[in-house]
């Protein structure tokens, strides 16, 4: 690594035969490089100069805002959807068999409803976190280290901080950057990331208690099956088994042509949820995995992430979720104090 020119009581140029001179871009101070240096980091500053880094053009980015917009769109009109259909098809059963049982399922609907909509809001709306401003430029208002191991962003044309990435989706750099999502039109990072997880969990929460209240429902409401049995004399073993679960098959597609749109409306709001559950679960997994290690999504990918040492640690989801003392020390405090009372 190269040093930029300092000042007179501070020297940290380095000599060379073939030496040529540029600046930095952090503090402006002057530089000698060897012939063939492109990437430098000043000894002044900290900065860190690609000098082979070329601008690409942002191709398509008026597509991608349409594109986040439209998955946007469509994630609120079916959260709404199975809200309020799901209130239509389920509540009219629950409360026909018990007020009570109809209230009580009433208040965990409200529940998840707001907490859901509410993270995803949260996560969708709110700014994923933009990277501290920093002076830079000229040597007198940078010190020594301040841009630690900064880059310069060619396309906000201003420093970034080695925890941020710039998004070519949203067109800013974002700090602590996971990954972008579509479906909620934004970047996952640090101001949005903790709504994010938050989102995930109640979301699989509401699709299982969905799914569950759907067979519940569908259970008081569904045609009776006619079977033929008839025919299942004088078989034995598979041939048997398998008939039999043919003909509990062929009663049941049966019965739907008898269904009310009621009916028809929970075997979809069950068929979604069960499928939303899947890929959720899968998703929220993957984060919680990574919040363990101490990474994000892109730092797992970036080729320097397996030279740095992460702890992994469930302090580290205690950290994310902001619990400030574990339930480890909960306990512990609670011993003691048990111990004092008895003496």
């Amino acid at each position: 690594m190269a040093s930029s020119s300092s000042p007179p009581e501070e020297q940290y140029g380095t000599e060379s035969t073939d030496n040529y001179e540029t600046t930095c871009w952090g503090c402006g101070l002057r530089v000698m490089l060897p012939s063939g240096a492109s990437i430098f980091k000043c000894g002044w500053c900290g900065a860190i100069t690609n000098q082979n880094k070329k601008k690409r053009e942002q191709k398509c980015f008026g597509w991608r805002v349409l594109r986040d917009r439209c998955f946007l769109s469509s994630v609120i009109i079916f959260m709404l959807f199975v809200i309020f259909g799901g209130v239509w098809a389920v509540y009219p059963i629950v409360f026909s068999i018990s007020l009570l049982w109809g209230i009580f399922h009433s208040i965990i609907t409200t529940i998840l409803s707001i907490a859901t909509v509410s993270f995803f809001s949260l996560a969708a709306f709110r700014c994923a976190g933009t990277p501290p401003n920093i002076l830079w430029g000229s040597y007198p208002t940078v010190g020594q280290g301040d841009l630690e191991n900064y880059t310069f962003c060619l396309y906000c044309s201003k420093p970034k901080s080695p925890r941020a990435h710039h998004c070519r989706s949203c067109g800013k750099c974002i700090l602590d950057m996971d990954h972008h999502c579509p479906f909620i039109g934004n970047c996952v990072g640090a101001a949005n990331h903790y709504s994010f997880v938050c989102f995930l969990i109640s979301a699989v929460l509401s699709t299982i208690y969905v799914s569950i209240m759907s067979v519940y429902a569908s259970l008081h409401i569904w045609p009776s099956l006619s079977y033929s049995l008839g025919r299942l004399k004088g078989m034995t073993g598979r041939d048997l088994a398998w008939r039999l679960m043919n003909e509990i098959l062929i009663a049941f597609l049966r019965s739907t042509l008898f269904l009310s749109s009621r009916g028809l409306l929970l075997a979809y709001l069950f068929i979604a949820s069960v499928s939303l559950q899947i890929g959720l679960s899968v998703l929220l997994w993957q984060q919680l995995s990574f919040i363990y290690q101490g990474k994000t999504y892109l730092s797992n990918l970036s080729s320097h992430a397996d030279n740095e040492e992460e702890k992994k640690d469930c302090q580290n989801l205690v950290r994310f979720f902001g619990f400030q003392h574990p339930v480890s020390r909960f306990f512990s405090n609670f011993r003691v104090t048990q111990k004092r009372h008895d003496t």
